[in-house]
């Protein structure tokens, strides 16, 4: 079986172009005892490669150079030499972007029933979704009747943090990118305020929603947003550091908030996580979630690209706000 990948050809600088990227044609080896062949449906691009594409210590090793890239993905199995797997199951891994792969079937998670469309175990019922989960339930320790500020509101972190926020008794305020996604946030998500974060004086346009101030801030932008977030912290209020997305294409050193001593005199937490430090969780995660979203409590948009050789457009896609929801890319 030939499977096509993509590739790191070189390092981006600063925003990710497609000549970092190649894709490669690959013969795949045969299965042995314990090992499945399994053909991708659809693969995940997500904010934190960019940085494992940048060569410095992290929690997780940068991607090298001719390395085929990894991340979520979800496929089809196609053959097993294994008694654990059956032909036509759906499988969840890691082996990212490629068409197929040969792999041991330990080294896969199986799906069994899916309970809803196979991309959206690549997103609320995911990876991200359980980040909003951990992030927002765990870090964030949310207490019913809390004000909870999410920057990029509109992605898949940001819109499942909001409405879990509602779901368990809370005001949901975000920002967002364009006013066609702060009426997503508020029409169809049910979000009580949002934002768009071009138009305007940050701190202000945050209380607008939050005239008495927000309990948990969950940053997933930085920079700007992180300030004026601070700005609005009530007493002991708590922010989960989730990501960074401003800063992650910068090719100088970012200046931080000039007002963290606010913190101190306020009894802020900052807090930054990793989800996969939190699957204890995972169980409530999945029950909650699955629950919500087969329901339709919890609701979540998808934006497609179709096609391997689309991967590097969608990665891009992340940072210049073409996704409102799950990037996703489709291969069947």
């Amino acid at each position: 079986m030939q499977s096509q990948e993509i590739r790191l050809k070189k390092r981006p600088v600063g925003i990710p172009e497609s000549d970092d990227f190649e894709i490669v044609q690959t013969q795949l080896p045969e299965a042995t005892d314990g090992e499945i062949v399994v053909e991708n449906v659809s693969l995940t691009v997500d904010p934190y490669m960019r940085g494992r594409m940048i060569d410095r210590k992290s929690y997780t090793p940068p991607f090298q150079i001719g390395e085929t890239l990894t991340g979520g993905a979800i496929g089809r199995v196609t053959k097993s030499n294994s008694p654990d797997i059956s032909v036509g199951e759906y499988v969840e891994s890691h082996f990212g972007w490629r068409e197929g792969f040969v792999a041991k079937a330990s080294a896969v998670k199986t799906l069994g029933n899916l309970q809803a469309p196979a991309s959206s175990y690549l997103g609320v019922l995911g990876m991200p979704g359980m980040t909003a989960y951990v992030g927002l339930l765990g870090v964030g320790e949310f207490k019913e009747g809390d004000v909870v500020f999410v920057s990029g509101a509109a992605g898949a972190v940001g819109s499942a943090v909001g409405q879990i926020a509602k779901i368990k008794g809370g005001t949901a305020i975000g920002s967002a990118g364009g006013e066609d996604k702060v009426r997503h946030l508020t029409e169809d998500l049910g979000f009580d305020h949002a934002f768009d974060y071009r138009k305007g004086h940050l701190e202000k346009q945050i209380q607008e929603g939050a005239p008495d101030g927000i309990d948990i801030y969950f940053d997933n932008v930085g920079g700007d947003h992180l300030q004026a977030a601070l700005n609005c912290m009530r007493p002991n209020g708590r922010i989960p550091l989730c990501g960074a997305i401003s800063q992650y294409n910068a090719t100088a050193p970012v200046p931080g908030p000039n007002n963290l001593t606010i913190a101190i005199g306020m009894g802020l937490t900052l807090k930054g996580f990793i989800v996969s430090n939190y699957n204890d969780m995972r169980a409530d995660f999945d029950r909650e979630m699955t629950q919500w979203v087969t329901s339709g409590k919890l609701k979540y948009r998808e934006t497609i690209f179709d096609g391997l050789e689309n991967m590097p457009q969608a990665f891009v896609g992340l940072f210049d706000g073409t996704n409102t929801g799950k990037m996703i890319v489709n291969l069947q």
